[in-house]
């Protein structure tokens, strides 16, 4: 991933290519589907015409009836209070599923909006649903995300509550490296597709202390910044920075 990987538009015929073809089947839901059962998933599946940056893929308050996968490019989630102020509650990579929070009350909780152009692969969830109930690989796998969704909410609050303007500022930079090296990218040098404003957002911070931030990992060498590029120089001590507040603060409550 460059620099200029940002704007680049994916061709359609790229796209439009079976779940056997494509780089992320291992990530998303076709994870120990074989031969003929990834032939069944595959016909449900509906492929799109990529997302330009700003379109919306879904608006909060909508009737549930998908579930997503992002094939590239990416997506941030928020909802909008009644006084139109906006709260990020995720950013979605490749091989991501979003909608899955809808499941419950059959209306999305949050707006989905392109961040770049972003392709993706569109699973009505009925169908789904009762292809799962044939396949239990399939199964077995949507609990596995459907688990993870529950994690990432909880590591939210931890992070929100708990957590360091410093500390959540690494790990959001981990968290993104850690998702992006598992995309087969590389893990220290990738694009903030995010703006410093969505990032202090979704951080709970000043846009101001995420500029400070930027310029204090770059002065002590943690990191190299060139406008929305990010070069991780020293992955290990951004790791060490938030285990040892961590550890800190457990033995500072003994």
């Amino acid at each position: 991933m460059t620099a200029k990987d940002d704007t680049k538009v994916i061709p359609l015929s790229k796209i439009k290519i079976a779940c056997e073809s494509c780089s992320l089947h291992t990530l998303c839901l076709p994870l120990g589907l074989e031969g003929h059962d990834l032939d069944k998933l595959d016909k449900i599946i509906r492929r799109s015409h990529p997302l330009k940056k700003g379109t919306g893929l879904f608006h909060q308050g909508a009737d549930f009836q998908s579930v997503y996968a992002v094939r590239s490019g990416s997506l941030k989630t928020f909802t909008v209070a009644d006084d139109g102020s906006e709260q990020i509650t995720g950013f979605y990579l490749p091989g991501e599923l979003v909608g899955l929070d809808a499941i419950n009350d059959n209306k999305h909780p949050c707006t989905a909006r392109a961040l770049e152009t972003t392709s993706y692969c569109e699973i009505p969830f009925t169908q789904l649903e009762s292809l799962s109930g044939e396949l239990p690989s399939l199964r077995r796998q949507l609990l596995k995300i459907m688990s993870k969704e529950i994690t990432h909410d909880a590591n939210l609050l931890m992070l929100l509550g708990k957590k360091t303007a410093e500390e959540r500022l690494a790990s959001l930079l981990l968290s993104l490296s850690s998702r992006l090296k598992n995309r087969g990218f590389s893990e220290t040098e990738f694009n903030l597709s995010m703006s410093r404003n969505d990032i202090a957002n979704y951080l709970g911070l000043a846009v101001e202390t995420i500029s400070r931030l930027f310029t204090r990992f770059q002065d002590q060498k943690l990191i190299k910044v060139e406008g929305k590029f990010v070069h991780i120089l020293q992955i290990d001590k951004l790791k060490n920075m938030v285990s040892d507040c961590a550890h800190s603060k457990s033995a500072h409550a003994k």
